[in-house]
């Protein structure tokens, strides 16, 4: 069973903290090297993409993306290394969710209806 078929959310203080949206954007700044450019493959404005890694940044206890802004010599973004073990411990949550649960998503994507 896929771990995509779950979509887990980690609040904290009326906000998520993490989701698969959020994990998908660290994904692509540790690609890029760029907020901007991780925007731009997400198809998201640059200001909801900073403004996601600006939620992020505060709802945890230490940064997880640390960024120089552009200018002459550009600017660039570099997920932290906790933000990569975040990325890490959200993969696991996943795996193990999904393999705990594997016979019920198995019962019920059988009878989900099939276009």
């Amino acid at each position: 069973m896929s771990a995509s078929l779950l979509k887990i959310r980690i609040s904290h203080q009326g906000h998520i903290a993490l989701g698969p949206g959020k994990i998908e954007l660290l994904q692509h700044i540790v690609q890029h090297g760029s907020i901007s450019a991780a925007a731009k493959q997400m198809r998201m404005s640059y200001r909801r993409a900073w403004e996601l890694v600006d939620l992020m940044n505060h709802c945890f206890d230490e940064p997880v993306v640390i960024s120089a802004a552009g200018g002459a010599h550009g600017g660039g973004a570099q997920v932290t290394a906790f933000g990569l073990a975040l990325i890490q411990a959200y993969e696991h949550i996943l795996q193990k969710s999904a393999q705990a649960a594997a016979d019920e998503l198995g019962f019920i994507t059988q009878h989900l209806q099939k276009n």
